[in-house]
């Protein structure tokens, strides 16, 4: 990726970004653990062409579309319609004190984006304010320099900034998304952007491939593929293209990192009844995390890895339990239904969203780690499956069948804003939302 100079325009007392509102404020915008948030009203204008030429206008059409849907993507802002804009920035100030914040009020649009863009070849220069419009002070300025081609970093850069700066995180705008689709008639591992851009295919097996899983840096991916003829686990270093295999007797399947360590759980077979294994990063046997008759499978760590959710049949059923590594002690977390897979244990490590098979369907569900608390998220739409969180604990990506075909859908972390994230040929499951690479 190309690096993108970022002058830190207040701290460096640049006189068209006061330095005073370019820190980072005690006020708190947005209160993320509320499922009742209410969303800000944000206005994003077209930035403004700084020259006027028509390929600097396009630019910044389209870095201020970018933007909108960037921000919007959240679930966190109420995105003011352009076509009620009293003002075009065109012909206008994008600084205080040359903003007429009534024609912004009166639309009820509590924050405003500007921007302006200046191109000289390849080379751009761009500048972003982030401003409350009815304390009338400006919250965050930037200017970014690099090439036209740097758009989308730059605007989900300054989109990082806003976040961090309303939550006190730096949102998914650095993360991507792996996950399974058969579109070429095998199932392979898919990547995308946590947007569902950039879409490649990292995996060519032209076999069954399932589970994939992030390591806590996002270098690696873990999954399970039928490669060989039966399903071993692969431990893949995306950069470098270094690879190990588990291919133990018996099934090598549903991976799980540990965080913070280069080690993962995975579910094996090999003395019998498939229990949970810990691995170092190379597939070296480490221990056996659990031992009980039937079926233990499908772990996922709290995130300070002092717990393990996983799934089990030894009440019956499928039910998920968490297991106290120091302790070694398990309970059952689930009791509600007769069939609860697919645990994944949030960022903020204070609840478990799983699978649970409700009147013949299964839906998304969300429980906290206490066991207290159990919310259903969808219901009435297809087979929904496979939740995932983003790094930041605010959504949750699944797969669901309420298309016909299997598809990749989004949500917020509450349920709502239920929306599709991508359309590729076949069918798309399973996927796995990786760590957040912050912003430096």
């Amino acid at each position: 990726m190309r690096f993108i100079k970022v002058i830190l325009c207040g701290l460096l007392c640049l006189s068209v970004l006061p330095a005073a509102f370019c820190l980072a404020q005690d006020v708190e915008y947005i209160d993320i653990s509320n499922p009742f948030i209410r969303k800000i009203p944000l206005a994003v204008p077209d930035f403004k062409s700084m020259s006027a030429v028509p390929q600097e206008i396009q630019f910044s059409k389209d870095a201020s579309q970018l933007l909108s849907e960037t921000l919007d993507f959240t679930g966190y802002f109420k995105i003011i319609d352009k076509a009620a804009f009293l003002e075009n920035l065109q012909t206008s100030e994008i600084a205080i004190p040359g903003i007429n914040f009534q024609n912004w009020t009166s639309l009820g649009a509590e924050l405003l984006v500007t921007g302006g863009a200046s191109i000289q070849g390849n080379n751009l220069e761009l500048e972003l304010r982030l401003i409350d419009t009815f304390k009338q002070k400006m919250l965050i300025g930037k200017r970014y320099k690099g090439g036209v081609e740097d758009k989308r970093q730059i605007i989900h850069r300054f989109c990082s900034e806003i976040i961090y700066y309303l939550t006190g995180n730096w949102g998914v705008f650095t993360s991507k998304i792996a996950f399974v689709s058969n579109g070429t008639g095998n199932k392979e591992i898919y990547v995308c952007d946590f947007d569902g851009q950039n879409t490649r295919q990292i995996t060519h097996n032209h076999a069954i491939t399932l589970f994939p899983a992030w390591s806590h840096d996002g270098q690696w991916i873990a999954y399970t593929s039928y490669k060989r003829g039966k399903p071993d686990l692969y431990i893949r270093n995306l950069k470098d293209d270094r690879n190990s295999v588990v291919a133990k007797e018996g099934i090598n399947t549903t991976p799980a990192w540990v965080p913070g360590q280069f080690a993962l759980a995975a579910t094996l077979s090999f003395a019998g009844d498939p229990d949970i294994y810990l691995l170092t990063g190379a597939g070296k046997i480490i221990t056996r995390v659990t031992e009980d008759w039937g079926i233990d499978s499908s772990p996922s760590w709290s995130p300070d890895a002092s717990r393990m959710a996983f799934v089990s049949n030894r009440s019956g059923s499928p039910q998920i339990y968490i297991k106290n590594m120091e302790s070694n002690k398990v309970r059952r977390l689930t009791y509600r239904g007769s069939y609860n897979t697919q645990p994944a244990w949030s960022p903020r490590g204070d609840k478990i969203a799983y699978s649970a098979m409700d009147g013949g369907r299964n839906n998304i569900c969300v429980i906290g780690a206490d066991g207290e608390g159990l919310v259903q998220l969808t219901r009435g739409s297809g087979d929904n499956e496979s939740p995932s969180w983003s790094p930041d604990g605010n959504l949750i990506v699944f797969s669901t069948t309420r298309e016909g075909p299997s598809r990749i859908y989004v949500m917020t972390a509450y349920g709502s804003d239920q929306r599709r994230l991508l359309t590729l040929q076949g069918e798309q499951t399973n996927p796995a939302w990786s760590p957040s690479a912050g912003v430096n």
